[in-house]
């Protein structure tokens, strides 16, 4: 196993243009500010809103949201207590599984119908808790791999060079600038399989990319992920949101939600319980009960392990 790089003494800067949005991002930021701290509360422009998704597994609902929105151009945690209902939520916002009953919609279009292999071409791409890398492909293949659009899928194509070398060419030099861009450079041509966890996390980051995504979807990005590597995989977080993309992810590393959320949203027992910025959250009486138990009233320290 190759041993994972140290922490920089600064984030990773950010290329100008990896993935360039027309995204305000000072100002999606600031209009947080008046939105209502109660869930389902609604935001200022919202790009992913989700309603009535209920999602059943026998006679356990493990979902139950009426109404939720995402803000565009800011990161939002969401978080709550084993078994909240959080990665459930998750794949049915990301079409990996099929609600009973609900609508989505993203940037104004209803995406209920659209395939989960599909949805990147709308825009939004995610991640995995347990890290998806093809093992027997080397980094940048598994970069390359990630692009849509590619000419040279088609069978015809695929007999015909000359139809799709420069748009192979353009994809690679993208990727190649990723690997840069995530320090994963001199891994080019190593194969998936020989890397550690937390650089697996960051080819699958690196790979989202890929898309050009307007969205990225993060399900707890630092499990499995040694302390030397979390500042960098944070600071590489809150670049995707000054590039202006928009950031949903779920964490139970309360430090992170507090260090990088411009918002966070509390599930439990499959139902939005609390909504608001990082600072007001471990002050909700919900919240609380939902971490605690009723029986406690004091404020929830977000910075101890839960």
């Amino acid at each position: 196993m190759i041993p994972e790089a140290g922490p920089k003494s600064s984030p990773p800067e950010t290329p100008e243009r990896l993935v360039p949005l027309d995204v305000d991002v000072s100002a999606a930021r600031a209009a947080l500010a008046d939105v209502p701290w109660e869930p389902g509360a609604p935001k200022p422009d919202p790009i992913l809103i989700a309603d009535h998704v209920v999602r059943r597994f026998g006679g356990l609902t493990a979902v139950d949201v009426d109404h939720v929105e995402v803000q565009r151009g800011v990161i939002t945690a969401l978080i709550g207590p084993n078994g909240a209902g959080k990665t459930t939520l998750f794949n049915l916002l990301t079409n990996f599984d099929t609600p009973d009953e609900g609508r989505r919609t993203f940037n104004g279009e209803v995406i209920d119908k659209v395939p989960a292999h599909r949805i990147a071409n709308h825009g939004m791409v995610r991640t995995f808790q347990l890290t998806k890398a093809l093992s027997k492909m080397t980094v940048i293949e598994n970069m390359k791999l990630g692009a849509t659009g590619q000419k040279g899928e088609k069978l015809w194509r695929s007999l015909l060079p000359f139809t799709w070398s420069a748009q192979e060419k353009e994809i690679e030099q993208r990727a190649d600038a990723l690997l840069v861009h995530f320090k994963m450079d001199h891994m080019r041509d190593e194969f998936a399989g020989t890397l550690s966890g937390g650089q697996r996390k960051l080819l699958e980051m690196a790979r989202a990319l890929m898309v050009e995504p307007e969205m990225v979807m993060l399900d707890e990005p630092m499990a499995g992920v040694n302390p030397a590597l979390t500042q960098s995989l944070l600071g590489h977080v809150t670049g995707l949101r000054d590039q202006g993309m928009t950031v949903l992810f779920v964490e139970h590393d309360m430090d992170m939600v507090q260090e990088i959320s411009d918002w966070v949203i509390v599930m439990a027992e499959g139902k939005i319980i609390a909504e608001g910025p990082p600072a007001s959250i471990g002050q909700n009486q919900a919240v609380v009960d939902a971490y605690l138990g009723s029986s406690h009233d004091s404020a929830l320290d977000l910075d101890q392990e839960l």
